[in-house]
């Protein structure tokens, strides 16, 4: 249903260095940048989520986030613990969530632009 989603940031450079690390621990990787854009995702050309520099971004208000699909737990633990090293803040760390669901793995962040985003695993192990 969605093709990508656009997050406004005032320092491109902050931001990418905090969403290599997050997205990165998660397989994602730069498919494309410019002077005032990264996309990141899969596969080249093809972004999934597009930090676009802007300086009056503004995250959005209490209520929303993303969520990211991790291929594992080890996965949540390494986006928690790389993107707080450069810069995210903790907004919850990674555990079992069981208010969610019995297997439901995840860990929030909020990005140095105030985004809050979580990464979620469901699988047993």
């Amino acid at each position: 249903m969605l093709h990508h989603i656009s997050l406004g940031v005032r320092d491109l450079a902050r931001a990418a260095a905090f969403h290599d690390a997050a997205l990165g621990a998660l397989g994602m990787r730069r498919v494309f940048e410019d002077d005032e854009a990264i996309g990141y995702g899969y596969a080249e050309d093809e972004d999934l989520v597009c930090l676009k520099l802007r300086a009056d971004a503004a995250a959005p208000g209490p209520g929303f986030h993303l969520a990211f699909g991790a291929p594992s737990r080890q996965a949540v633990d390494a986006f928690h613990r790389d993107a707080l090293a450069v810069g995210g803040t903790c907004n919850g760390a990674p555990g079992l969530r069981e208010d969610y669901g019995d297997h439901y793995y995840a860990a929030f962040l909020i990005d140095p632009d105030g985004h809050r985003i979580e990464a979620v695993c469901k699988t047993v192990a």
